[in-house]
Parts: C-alpha cells; sequence; structure tokens
C-alpha cells in the first residue's frame, strides 16, 4: 500500500505494523518502523532524512526493520522502562529459568523483544514530552499491551491525535491475550491496559492511531466501549473461588485428622495432609494390605514428609508405597517424587503426554517446569523419568481399586485425572483445574487462566467442565489440599463460567477465531531451546495450527541474528483445517561464532494476513553459564 495522508505533513505506512510519518520539507520523525520497508518509500512524499523514530513498545513487530536505519544516520526513542528489552533481548531468554525470572509467568516469558538489539538515543519516562520541528508530542505511560508501552499524542488546531500503539484496535478490540497477560491469573496487564484506555479517552482526540489496524476517527465511544468489555471480562477470568480471602476455610471440609500429626483422614482409605494455610500436593490411597498410592507430592520440606511418612508406618498401616501418580506437568506437582522413589522405593506413575513435559521441559516454553523451582525446593533436579506411563482412556485395577486414568485439561493442555470407586464413592483426583466451595452458589471453582499453561478454553476448562459432568463424581480431590464434596451443581457452575469467558474473548478477539489472539504456540519451535556448538547443524521443527475449519494459507519467513543460518528460510502452503503439522528445519552456527543465546522469529503471514515476528525459539550457541535469580515455591494463589 502507498504512504497514505491521514492530517497535513503525517502520513501512515503499513507492513508489519502502522508506521507514522511526519514530514518536515525533505526531513521526517516516524513513530515506529515495522519491517522497515517504508524507508523506501520516503521519497515518494519528498523525504531524504530520517531524524528520529519513535517507538511505541518494545514488540518485535513494531521494530523488526531497525537494522536498515543505519544508513539513515536517524536517532531512536522510545519507553525508558523497555530500554532493556530493546538493547539487551538476549537477556530475556533463558535456559534454566525460575519462577521469578522478570517478565515472566512463573518462568515464561511475556515480552517479545527483537532478535538483534536495538539502542536508543532517548527514553521517554511517564509524563515526558518532546519537541521535535514545532510539533510537542505529549508522552504517556499507556502499559498494558507492553510492560512499559507509551503512546505519544500531538494537539494539531486544537484537536489531540494519539498515536497509542497496542492499546486498542479498531471495533474495541484487543491486539493480543497473551501480551498483556502479566501474571498468574490476577489480570495485572488487563487493569493497566484498561486504564490506558481511560486515560486516552479523557484526551478527547479526534483520532486514534493504533499499531495495527485501521486509524479510527472520533475514538471515544470504542474507548468507552473496549472499557466496558475489560470490565466484563476480569470477574470472568479470575479464579472463581474465594482466592487470598476465604479459601482457607474453604480448602477441605470433609477430612478428619488421625494419629499422624498434620495427616487428615478423607475416607477409609484415602489421607492427605492439612494444616493452617498449608497449600502442598500430596494425597494417598492406603489399601487394606498396606501398600500405598501417592497422587502427586510437591512443595514440602522432606523431612516433614519423611516424617509423615513414618508415622503412616507406624500408626495407620502403611507398609509401602507402589508409586507416585502425577496430575499434570507443573513442576511443584512432581517436587519431591525424585526423594520418595529413592528413599521409599516409589515408583512413578503418569498419562503419557504428560511424561514429556516432567522429562524434557527445557524443550518447551511453558509455565512452572519443574527447574523453574530451585535448587533449595528440589535440589538440582531439572527433569524426572516415569516408570510407568498409562494410555488415555486405560483402567488398571490396583489393590482391588479399579482406576481410570483419562487427558482431563483445564489449567494446563498436559493434564489427566486419576479416578475410580474408593469407599463406594466416585472420586476424581483433579490436579490444579478446580478449586472452591461446591456448596457457594458464588463460586464456579475455575482456577488460573494463564495462555502460556497452553490452556485454550476448548482444551481447557470447557473440556473439563463436560468431562467432569458425564462421570458424575462425588468427590474431587484438587491439588493443593483441597476436598470438594457433592459437587454436580458446582460443576454446572464451572461450565457455564468457561463459556461466558470463552465469549468475553471474542468479543475482544480481532480475529474471527479467538484462539489466534489468546495462544501464544499456534506457530512454534519443538524444541524452543535448540542446543548446537559453533559450525554445528542440527535438525528442529516447525509446528503450524490452523484453528479454523477450512484450508488456511501460510508463509512464515524466518528471521536469524547474525552467525545463524536455518534452512529452508521460509515455509510456505496451505494447512488443512482443524490440524497442526510439523515441518522439518536445519539450523547452523558459523564457524567461530561466540557461545551464548541468541533467538530467532517466525515471521507469520496467515491468509494474506501479516502479523510480522510474533514467536520466536531459542538457540543455545555452546556453554552458557547464567546467573540464577532465587526463586520461592509456588503461593497458594499461584497454583
Amino acid at each position: 500500500m502507498p504512504l497514505r495522508s491521514i492530517a497535513q505533513d503525517v502520513f501512515v505506512w503499513t507492513d508489519t505494523c502502522n508506521v507514522y510519518v511526519f514530514k518536515d520539507g525533505d526531513t521526517a520523525l516516524l513513530i515506529d518502523l515495522g519491517d522497515g520497508s517504508v524507508l523506501d518509500h520516503l521519497h515518494e512524499i519528498g523525504v531524504q532524512r530520517v531524524e528520529w523514530v519513535l517507538f511505541t513498545h518494545h514488540h518485535r513487530e513494531q521494530c523488526q526493520g531497525a537494522a536498515k536505519l543505519a544508513k539513515w544516520n536517524a536517532k531512536t526513542a522510545g519507553p525508558e522502562l523497555e530500554r532493556p528489552l530493546l538493547e539487551r533481548p538476549n537477556d530475556y531468554r533463558k535456559v534454566k529459568v525460575t519462577l521469578n525470572d522478570p517478565f515472566t509467568v512463573y518462568g515464561a516469558s511475556f515480552v517479545r523483544p527483537p532478535i538483534e538489539p536495538i539502542k536508543l538515543d532517548q527514553g521517554f519516562r511517564t509524563m515526558d514530552d518532546f519537541t521535535w520541528r514545532g510539533r510537542e508530542f505529549v508522552c504517556i505511560d499507556t502499559r498494558g499491551n507492553s510492560p512499559g508501552s507509551m503512546s505519544y499524542l500531538l494537539q494539531i488546531d486544537g484537536q489531540w491525535i494519539a498515536f497509542s500503539g497496542d492499546v486498542m484496535c479498531n471495533g474495541a478490540k484487543l491486539h493480543n491475550w497473551f501480551d498483556s497477560e502479566w501474571d498468574y491469573g490476577f489480570a495485572a496487564g488487563i487493569y493497566a491496559i484498561f486504564n490506558a484506555a481511560a486515560l486516552l479517552e479523557r484526551y478527547e482526540p479526534t483520532l486514534l492511531c493504533p499499531s495495527h489496524g485501521p486509524i479510527i476517527r472520533e475514538p471515544r465511544p470504542q474507548l468507552r466501549e473496549y472499557q466496558d468489555k475489560l470490565r466484563k471480562l476480569v470477574p470472568l477470568f479470575l479464579r472463581g473461588y474465594d482466592v487470598n480471602t476465604f479459601a482457607v476455610a474453604d480448602q477441605d471440609n470433609v477430612s478428619k485428622p488421625t494419629k499422624v500429626p498434620h495427616v487428615w483422614q478423607i475416607s477409609k482409605h484415602l489421607f492427605k495432609f492439612k494444616g493452617p494455610n498449608f497449600w502442598p500436593n500430596f494425597t494417598i490411597i492406603i489399601a487394606d494390605s498396606g501398600r500405598g498410592l501417592i497422587v502427586d507430592c510437591g512443595l514440602f520440606d522432606t523431612g516433614f514428609l519423611d516424617k509423615a511418612i513414618i508415622g503412616m508406618r507406624e500408626r495407620l498401616g502403611l507398609k509401602s508405597i507402589d508409586a507416585i501418580f502425577v496430575t499434570h506437568a507443573h513442576g511443584d506437582h512432581f517436587l519431591e517424587a525424585e526423594h520418595v522413589r529413592t528413599k521409599w522405593g516409589a515408583q512413578l506413575w503418569t498419562m503419557s503426554g504428560v511424561n514429556e513435559h516432567c522429562e524434557t521441559p527445557q524443550r518447551y516454553d511453558y509455565v512452572a517446569p519443574i527447574q523453574s523451582y530451585g535448587s533449595s525446593i528440589q535440589r538440582g533436579i531439572e527433569s524426572v523419568k516415569f516408570d510407568k506411563l498409562f494410555a488415555n482412556g486405560s483402567f488398571f485395577e490396583w489393590e482391588g481399586f479399579q482406576l481410570s486414568v483419562d487427558w482431563m485439561p483445564g489449567q494446563t493442555k498436559y493434564a489427566c485425572c486419576l479416578h475410580g470407586e474408593i469407599d463406594q464413592r466416585n472420586v476424581v483426583f483433579t490436579g490444579d483445574n478446580i478449586f472452591g466451595s461446591s456448596t457457594d452458589p458464588k463460586q464456579n471453582g475455575h482456577e488460573a487462566v494463564v495462555a502460556r499453561n497452553s490452556c485454550i478454553l476448548e482444551e481447557g476448562y470447557l473440556y473439563a467442565a463436560h468431562f467432569l459432568h458425564g462421570i458424575g463424581p462425588d468427590l474431587l480431590i484438587g491439588g493443593h489440599s483441597w476436598v470438594m464434596d457433592q459437587p454436580a451443581e458446582f460443576i454446572d457452575r464451572y461450565r457455564q463460567g468457561a463459556e461466558a469467558l470463552r465469549d468475553a474473548f471474542r468479543a475482544l478477539s480481532l480475529n474471527d477465531d479467538y484462539r489466534y489472539m489468546f495462544d501464544p504456540f499456534w506457530v512454534r519451535a519443538d524444541p524452543y531451546r535448540v542446543f548446537l556448538k559453533a559450525g554445528e547443524t542440527v535438525e528442529l521443527h516447525v509446528l503450524i495450527r490452523n484453528f479454523r475449519d477450512r484450508p488456511q494459507k501460510h508463509h512464515i519467513e524466518l528471521h536469524t541474528p547474525a552467525g545463524l543460518k536455518v534452512e529452508p528460510a521460509v515455509l510456505e502452503g496451505t494447512l488443512p483445517g482443524d490440524i497442526t503439522l510439523p515441518f522439518a528445519m536445519k539450523l547452523t552456527a558459523d564457524k567461530g561464532l561466540a557461545d551464548g543465546i541468541r533467538m530467532v522469529a517466525f515471521d507469520v503471514t496467515i491468509d494474506g494476513q501479516r502479523f510480522g515476528e510474533l514467536f520466536d525459539f531459542m538457540a543455545v550457541v555452546g556453554n552458557v553459564i547464567e546467573a540464577t535469580t532465587p526463586s520461592a515455591p509456588a503461593k497458594k494463589a499461584g497454583y
């Protein structure tokens, strides 16, 4: 598309984002840069020099053409808060993640910096202003889509024009959900973007110039509508139980204390731990024979755990522990499993498909892998190997109990449930998928919604709700010491809450299918961390997903930093409907390339819509020594 005039001496160019051009004679200032192709067309409006480029935020699609600025001798500016992301991008990709790494959700990064550093000549702070050739730009903090993003407002003939980055797109839409997901389901990014929209509304701009999509004329009604949508979303998105308030009281009103301190009895054969504000993962079935089967085991001091096991042996008839069954791939559910295997002889069991995310967590970019919990808790264990895997839908008999293993996603796609009749009740071990009081009609029980858990609702809480309804449990045994009795109505509220949340996401989505906005993995590398040495070539796969029920055309360019090469460099073709397909690739590191972490980006175009460098993977060259950040166990609200 050609450069288009939007006001006197103000133009817009569109490639991976909207680039706004301010012209003064033969000189220009740009807001954002996109892939840099605008530079090849500035002569069409008589521009020969670019003095400044102002970035609204750090996302790669705003700045991926920065290398082309070198011959223009242009200065760059942007939010001071995002200077580190632009200037030291590889600092925000790690081999060994921790829960407390900056700009991550429990180790999974929510920032998307450029693949090569971009030095800023000037950083703008909250409520700065910047004057260029008589134009005074007001710099306002409109974080939300990214942690430090800014809008630049200019007054022309007494009317405000707002260059707003990704605060809002036309139609009162959100650019990407996963960019605004900064925490484990507490909506900090959404609150921030709501407040940014409210502030922009108060300026009463005549034009809102977003980074993506059409320019919005007289945008106040849309800004108000957008805030209404976000207000409706938040109560549906936040956890559906009394987290951090009355949850301790709701956690378990079924079990009774036993002769063993802090070990409580749910029914004749079912036991768990219970204590004040106590949230580790542990349930045990003790058969009449004295053999035990543990469901999940994590977040303990091993001394406390060993003492309890000894107490159960002495006072509750426990003779041996056959196995620990792990419900899902989050490290806090099997942190102490290796200890119990080594000291007490238990095997480790889970469902096939869950195991790979526990055994090779560095291969993925998901939340809360086991290595993220730090050596002080799990003694340096970075993965576990399972002794036995069950197929989805399989049955097994253990000590007279008929138990089933089924895929039951919810909080994460990589989860399963164990269920069967125990003590004349239909019992389901649900992991972290549902928490709350089954007797409180205000609670719907859904847990944290975190896109980087790979938890699309159709493959998450909605699926779990329908599955639980189908098997009709009498008792839910959740992770983190939850016990939920007679949950039929609770499960129905759970389903209704998930459906309402999906509707809220759809109302905010720019795309015809909200999952393109929500899911950060619809183009991804397997493995996410590719290890190689200088001069070496390794193989990987790129997985592309089509959510639609019709064929989808894709054009994906792989952009590498200096010293790396990928073949093929372009993936182009058509995917059938509703499918994910892998494509083989080779990554080569130049001889003599220095050790270190580098990013390779996917520049994505789907059905003619260009997203830019939306996704990435890590190339880990040689030996990388990282500073570790001390991390703490997951808090009770961060399951």
